[in-house]
């Protein structure tokens, strides 16, 4: 019988969780299969267009399947929120596992994020697209033409670059209810979250809006491009810059003594 009102999705919840009936596990797998759809499309749209985004949904089903045996009603959050990270995490260690991404693109974001991370140093603010050009010894358009080739690793490093003492991963579009951890655990999300906020203090109001757009906002670059008044390409070079710097900046304030 299909799942039509709350109190059925509740009923089919509690007979899977009492007795894990392999016929109530897919009726669950039907009802929140658009999860996976909707992950898989976000991620698709900051991905090379050769990847197929039936691919993606098809990783993201394991991730909604492993969310549906491992969830528990009584921790006290929607299942929406924890499933989304399990299937973008399953999305994302597929698409890292396959290597996706040729080796010269991974080479060339490791040379923005240190010279982004040298300049940043030596500066005390946040370098500037002709200064990181600079650095790299490029000229603007050929550093846009980087940036543009990177776009496609952002979305990747956005979940990795809030990782703290290896415990714990933040991400602008993963808000996780509380989970009812110690004092410890808390103290350290906490702090995870204000070296966010003045990361993203330092950025440029440009910068800021991009990422509000994308991350909270659900919009994708093209609809960002309007708002600006850009093309979507510009709007993929700022995103990737803002990403980026956010990521060194957050791994430097890690390294800094307490």
């Amino acid at each position: 019988m299909a799942i039509e009102t709350d109190s059925d999705l509740e009923a089919v919840w509690a007979r899977f969780k009492t007795a894990e009936n392999q016929q109530d596990r897919d009726e669950l797998i039907v009802y929140y299969a658009p999860l996976v759809k909707y992950v898989a499309s976000r991620i698709a749209a900051g991905l090379p267009q050769t990847v197929d985004q039936a691919d993606l949904i098809s990783y993201g089903m394991f991730g909604l399947i492993d969310a549906i045996t491992k969830f528990d009603p009584e921790r006290g959050f929607k299942f929406e929120t924890y499933a989304v990270s399990r299937i973008k995490g399953a999305i994302l260690d597929e698409l890292r596992s396959i290597d996706w991404v040729p080796r010269s693109v991974r080479s060339k974001a490791k040379a923005v994020e240190r010279a982004m991370a040298k300049l940043e140093a030596k500066l005390h603010r946040p370098p500037t697209d002709t200064e990181i050009a600079d650095e790299l010894d490029l000229t603007s358009d050929q550093l846009n033409g980087v940036y543009k080739q990177i776009g496609s690793l952002g979305m990747v490093a956005l979940d990795e670059m809030l990782s703290v003492g290896g415990t714990e991963t933040l991400t602008f579009g993963d808000t996780l209810a509380d989970r009812r951890d110690g004092p410890g655990m808390t103290y350290e999300r906490s702090e995870s979250r204000q070296l966010l906020a003045r990361a993203i203090n330092t950025m440029t109001e440009r910068e800021k809006i991009v990422l509000t757009l994308y991350y909270y906002e659900n919009m994708t670059l093209a609809e960002i491009g309007k708002v600006l008044g850009v093309t979507e390409s510009r709007v993929c070079q700022i995103h990737t810059k803002a990403v980026f710097g956010l990521r060194s900046r957050l791994e430097q304030a890690e390294r800094e003594p307490a």
